[in-house]
Order: structure tokens, then sequence, then C-alpha cells
């Protein structure tokens, strides 16, 4: 794939404070008009490498193009290209939706006609129609999210920077984001996503790159990704934790793995290669031996195992 073809690159990135590495030759690459997530434990180095994807702090080393452009040597360019959307909805309460917008067009330069024309566009765009001429303090907060993605497209940016963008909300407002970024992405717009929630990246990301100690050490497809800690599971959630041991040994010889036990649900989980034979004769077997299965699953290994298991740390992607 051409430089051309790519919407953010990033080469041998690094960034320093004082006797702290934030970043240690990080790399990636984000096609355009995809989602890409970022994601990393606490201290990994993600927010330094947005920060400085977004031109918002300056690299000690490597090349960073966003756009087509150099985020240090046209970095004033660059910022006409982008859209940042932190953590926090940037909105002003006591106006109203469409007063929000307007307000940030004439911010972006644009004149009072241009900025209501703008905002129209928007409010029907992110389905804000109804509810322009309500001041934001009456919002829902999807409905405020909504509107903060709305006004980082005020000049409808090549690449968006997505920061958490559904902490706090709740499963309806997080639907909302999410329909939201999948019509901005469907337009042609190109999104690198960083979120503590990992279902998230596993429903909106077409490819994630996980950042460790300053350096992209995993990228791929959500389901690439998942691949690397085998294939299908069996989780089984026995009724009495006493027989733990018993069935766990069990689950072991018929999947030849040792099993995860965690006694708290009372749940035993392990890798499968033949999904129904194994399942047969795991439930043949803990019959036979008298053990009482609550519930039992097969399913595919989840972003979280995934994580994990690629950062071999109990830290969140945060």
């Amino acid at each position: 794939m051409t430089s051309t073809q790519l919407a953010v690159l990033a080469e041998g990135l690094r960034k320093g404070y004082g006797d702290t590495t934030a970043l240690d030759g990080f790399d990636l690459a984000v096609p355009a008009g995809t989602v890409c997530g970022l994601l990393g434990p606490n201290g990994a180095g993600k927010t330094t490498a947005v920060r400085i994807l977004a031109t918002l702090l300056r690299p000690d080393a490597g090349v960073a193009v966003v756009a087509g452009l150099d985020v240090v040597r046209q970095a004033r360019q660059v910022r006409r290209r982008i859209g940042l959307v932190g953590q926090h909805a940037a909105v002003e309460e006591a106006l109203s939706g469409r007063q929000n917008l307007e307000l940030f067009g004439r911010l972006y330069h644009l004149d009072a006609a241009a900025a209501a024309r703008r905002a129209g566009e928007l409010l029907e765009e992110f389905g804000l129609a109804d509810t322009g001429r309500r001041a934001v303090g009456t919002y829902s907060g999807g409905l405020r999210r909504r509107l903060d993605l709305a006004a980082s497209m005020i000049l409808a940016p090549r690449v968006l920077f997505l920061d958490e963008p559904t902490t706090g909300l709740d499963p309806r407002g997080r639907n909302e984001v999410w329909a939201a970024v999948r019509s901005l992405v469907a337009g042609g717009t190109t999104v690198l996503l960083t979120t503590q929630y990992l279902d998230e990246a596993d429903r909106l990301a077409g490819r994630i790159a996980v950042i460790d100690r300053g350096r992209v050490i995993a990228e791929g497809t959500p389901d690439e990704l998942k691949s690397r800690i085998g294939g299908d599971r069996i989780d089984v959630v026995l009724r009495d934790g006493a027989a733990l041991p018993a069935a766990a040994g069990i689950i072991g010889r018929i999947c030849r793995v040792a099993p995860d036990v965690d006694p708290d649900t009372r749940r035993i989980s392990a890798p499968v290669r033949e999904r129904m034979s194994t399942l047969g004769a795991v439930l043949s077997e803990l019959s036979a031996a008298h053990i009482e299965a609550e519930d039992v699953a097969l399913r595919r290994p989840t972003l979280d195992e995934a994580f994990l298991h690629i950062t071999g740390t109990g830290g969140v992607a945060a």
C-alpha cells in the first residue's frame, strides 16, 4: 500500500519526558476510510502518540504524516484536515445544539451564513434536527456525544481522532455514538479510536494496533488478534464449586491442555479443536462423574482475552 493510500503514517516515533520514554519506535499505518483501534495498558504511550499525530506534541525523532502532510513541518495544514474529540463533550450547555454548531463554525472562520448552513447540514446528518433548538443542558449523554462529533465535523475532516468517545454512556448512548461513527466512515472519514471498552474496538475497528512500552507490539483485525490464543473455547460453570478440581481434570484430559479455573465464578475454560465432539465428551464424562454443570457454552475468544494474552498484563486498555 502506497503512502497516498494511507490517512495516518507513523515511522519510528520517539518521545521522552525526562527519564521516562513514552514512545520508543512507534510505527502505525492506517488506510484511508477505515477505523483503526489503538489499544494499550495505562502508560503504554497511546495518548502521547495521538497527541503527536494531532499536532499537539512534537516528537523527539521519527516521522508522522496525517492526511498526506507532515505533522511537524506542516502542522497548520494538518489541523485544517483533522478533527479531535476528547473524553468530555466540549459543548456549551446553555446554548442550543444549533447555536453550538454555529459557534464552532465561526471559530473555524466561516462567515455567519456558511456557519448556519453547515450547522443545519450536521444536525440532519447526525439525527439531531428535532433537538437542535433545545438547550444542550437537556440532552442525554448520547445526544451530547453526537453533537460533539458533529462539532468535530464542521470542516469535514479527513481524519478524526476519537479519545474514549463513549466513556460514561449507557448502552443506548453507546449505540447512538457507534452509529454516528459508522456513518462518518461510510462518508470517507478515517477514524483513529482509543477506547477502554474492548468490545467497542471489536465492533467498530477494522484493524487494531496494540501498543505497549512505547511501540506497537501486535496489529491485525480483531479476529486475527483473537486467533493468537487459539480458536474456540469451552466454558463450563459448575453448580458446586467443590467439584472444580475433578471437573478441571476431566476437561484438561479431553482438551489436552491445562484449563483456566475461576473459583469465584465456578467456571472452567479451555481451548478446543473439535467443537461438537469435545462438547459431547465433556458433557458425557461430567455426567458419568456425577458432576452437575449449571451452564456449558462454546464461544470464540474475546478481544479482552487476546489483549491480556498479547500484553501479558492484567491492565486495562486505557
